[in-house]
């Protein structure tokens, strides 16, 4: 039987918001396999299906640039709000945007920062402030030259600091049209964290595990047999309505669905891609 940690116990009930003696058993369950225990509590209702993990560095900053064709988002993480609040690290976060916007996300650590590069200013700030301090995702859109669409870039302040970063990309509409279309995406997307576009983005392997998972659920809540398959294309139904963004009820207006104001931007209009980011979360 697997050593089973409170530490373990701990970190299940951070992603799963489970009960202590629940995690404890699922992870006995399945010898201490993290995945495998947030599926088995799953499988038992005793979990939601929405959450996620959480990052080791959990506090941090996000910022973003947006400047006509290109839009860039980064993210900086730190161990304490502290100092992810304060104006030098805020004010690090938002030069380092600026620079990826204007010469890429390549490799953000050799970029020029001043008198240095950016990785050798957060190793000093790592050295001055006593925590340490790493970069974290990034993300970069540049709009085909000469072409339609619209990009926005949107930063969700919390606790003093951006705490969610929002790209997105619009095409198939251009002017005034397109730049709405696209700030209203970029708003629900920051509220209501998608993970792909449409169903057919979601990879086949995780469409097979959630199928997996739900048919478990159903068995477990006593369904008879020949209603099975019914009730689990139900629940995935459920599942693409929460991981889609086509899918999902606009937040402003929930009984329309993101694919129904796409659409009524013009017959043309589309979601070509999106990035989100939120501090403290995969």
């Amino acid at each position: 039987m697997a050593d089973i940690s409170a530490k373990d116990v701990a970190a299940l009930r951070k992603v799963t918001g489970a009960g202590m003696m629940d995690c404890k058993q699922a992870l006995a369950e399945n010898e201490g396999d993290l995945e495998r225990a947030k599926d088995w509590l799953r499988e038992k209702g005793k979990a939601g299906a929405a959450k996620r993990a959480g990052r080791a560095a959990d506090q941090g900053a996000i910022d973003v640039f947006l400047d006509g064709s290109v839009a860039a988002l980064v993210e900086l993480n730190c161990e304490t709000d502290f100092v992810a609040k304060g104006d030098q690290f805020k004010g690090t976060v938002a030069a380092i945007a600026k620079l990826v916007a204007a010469n890429g996300g390549d490799d953000v650590a050799g970029l020029a920062f001043e008198a240095s590069t950016v990785g050798e200013h957060l190793t000093q700030m790592s050295a001055t402030m006593g925590e340490k301090i790493e970069l974290g995702r990034v993300a970069r859109f540049e709009l085909p030259a000469g072409g339609d669409g619209a990009l926005d870039a949107y930063k969700h302040v919390q606790s003093e600091r951006g705490v969610i970063g929002v790209l997105v990309e619009v095409g198939g509409v251009s002017g005034a049209k397109a730049a709405e279309l696209a700030h209203e995406l970029a708003l629900h997307i920051a509220s209501a964290a998608p993970r792909y576009t449409s169903r057919a983005d979601v990879p086949a392997e995780e469409i097979e595990r959630e199928r997996a998972i739900y048919d478990a659920q159903t068995r477990e809540e006593g369904k008879p047999e020949a209603a099975l398959p019914k009730i689990v294309e139900g629940k995935l139904n459920g599942y693409f309505k929460t991981v889609a963004l086509l899918e999902q009820g606009f937040v402003k207006e929930p009984k329309q669905t993101i694919e129904a104001l796409v659409a009524a931007a013009g017959p043309g209009a589309t979601v070509r891609r999106f990035a989100r980011v939120k501090i403290g979360e995969e």
